[in-house]
């Protein structure tokens, strides 16, 4: 492994020279899934990669308190590429994603980089990788100061003389140059929305091509003089931006989700760990969806999931089974549909991975699928058929996930708490606003 670090070490310092890289960004996400960064200098960059370069932690959202902010930020040479649209004067930008460290030089443990690999090792243990492919949805405006829209376009639209073509286009160029696969591009449902569909990969270098895809899309659409948002809900009576993730666990080479015999061709394994994310779903939605304005996607009639089923097909399902194709065993995934882009890719693989897990180590029995429309039942059909909802604001998901054990283990205490924190904080500010809604409908008439 030391011998793997070394090499990746002079391949990094190779190429910077070869690319006349004058600075190198070093990234790193706070625990509600902002990019954070520092430049070094060229000149900086062997000790970098040997000893790491330290910082401030004390400024950083759930990270240290200023007793202890001394940190180390240890760049990734797995994760070196070059900026795109940073090349000026010949000269290049570069980047790496980092690990936080103690100055003791022990990886810090509210560090979302680290809870992520934290319970890839659970995986591992088990035998299993798990691979992750988002789809990360998002809205183009003329401006961040209001959702003035660019087109009036539907899904896969493809409308003359559309600025966000061109947009789409030139993100899709740019990721691809920092090796970043992308499998689709289109227009989707709601006026100037859009989803690029990055190529599945394992979940940690998945978490930081997410991080990278956000910048990269916001980026080309500043260049244009369009804000890019990837807030869950920016216009009422439209849809929502999700971030449906399809996974899957393979053992070596083989999918450890596939089953010739079974009629949906879902192993043991598979049914356990929808099983797992179907029972835990509730506890976990905070993590997936943190942001007040997430709960206003999450409501009937706009495709996202508000009930706890799954289905083969069905789209409006919490949980999806694309339909198998012959010779595809490998594409054998589900499709989990209510996290939003918005969300911290660390922690929301991290939650999704360790509730699926879960449904396996306790063998969680799968329950049966549900073929109607479940917005179409009663209240009283619905709980004759057992099924639960998502919570239905950040408050209910701050109860439920305050008492989840699982939660807590897969976050581990420090992120767990400043996380519950955080939001109880957001929770109260959102809480005491008065809205236009309430100006609109209140001020005339009380």
């Amino acid at each position: 492994m030391a011998s793997e670090r070394e090499e990746a070490k002079e391949y990094v310092i190779r190429m910077a020279h070869e690319n006349n890289v004058r600075f190198v960004r070093l990234w790193f996400t706070d625990i509600l899934g902002f990019l954070k960064s520092f430049a070094i200098t060229i000149g900086e960059l062997e000790e970098a990669l040997e000893d790491g370069m330290g910082f401030d932690g004390s400024s950083i959202e759930g990270y240290a308190r200023i007793d202890e902010s001394d940190m180390i930020a240890l760049p990734d040479p797995n994760t070196f590429c070059i900026l795109p649209w940073r090349h000026r004067d010949g000269h290049a930008v570069a980047r790496m994603f980092c690990d936080i460290l103690k100055p003791g030089g022990e990886p810090y443990e509210k560090d979302p980089r680290f809870v992520l690999k934290r319970n890839l090792e659970e995986a591992k243990k088990m035998g299993y990788t798990f691979y992750v492919g988002p789809e990360l949805e998002f809205f183009y405006f003329r401006s961040s100061e209001k959702p003035e829209v660019l087109d009036r376009g539907g899904y896969f639209d493809l409308t003359p003389l559309d600025l966000a073509s061109d947009l789409r286009r030139e993100t899709i160029l740019a990721l691809e140059e920092m090796g970043i696969e992308v499998e689709y591009s289109h227009h989707e449902v709601g006026p100037s929305q859009h989803e690029i569909d990055m190529r599945y990969a394992d979940a940690l270098t998945m978490a930081d091509n997410a991080m990278t895809f956000r910048l990269v899309v916001k980026e080309v659409a500043l260049m244009h003089g369009v804000h890019a948002t990837f807030m869950p809900k920016p216009l009422y009576g439209e849809n929502g931006s999700g971030m449906h993730t399809h996974m899957s666990l393979f053992q070596g080479d083989r999918n450890a989700f596939f089953d010739p015999d079974d009629p949906y061709h879902l192993s043991d394994v598979a049914k356990k760990f929808i099983a797992g994310l179907l029972t835990h779903a509730p506890e976990i939605t905070l993590v997936c969806n943190q942001w007040v304005n997430s709960y206003k996607r999450l409501v009937p009639g706009y495709e996202a999931p508000v009930y706890i089923t799954w289905a083969v097909r069905n789209r409006s399902d919490l949980i999806r089974v694309p339909e198998y194709k012959p010779g595809k065993e490998k594409a054998t995934r589900i499709e989990f549909r209510s996290p939003d882009p918005a969300c911290n890719p660390y922690l929301a693989f991290s939650c999704m991975l360790a509730a699926g897990l879960e449904g396996i180590k306790k063998g969680y029995e799968l329950p049966p699928m549900v073929n109607r429309n479940v917005y179409e039942l009663t209240e009283k059909e619905r709980e004759e058929l057992g099924i639960r909802q998502l919570p239905e604001d950040l408050w209910e998901a701050i109860l439920i996930a305050e008492k989840s054990e699982l939660l807590r283990r897969t976050l581990g205490d420090a992120v767990f708490e400043s996380l519950i924190e955080n939001k109880k904080i957001e929770w109260e500010r959102y809480r005491a606003q008065v809205t236009e809604w309430e100006l609109v409908n209140y001020l005339p008439v009380l």
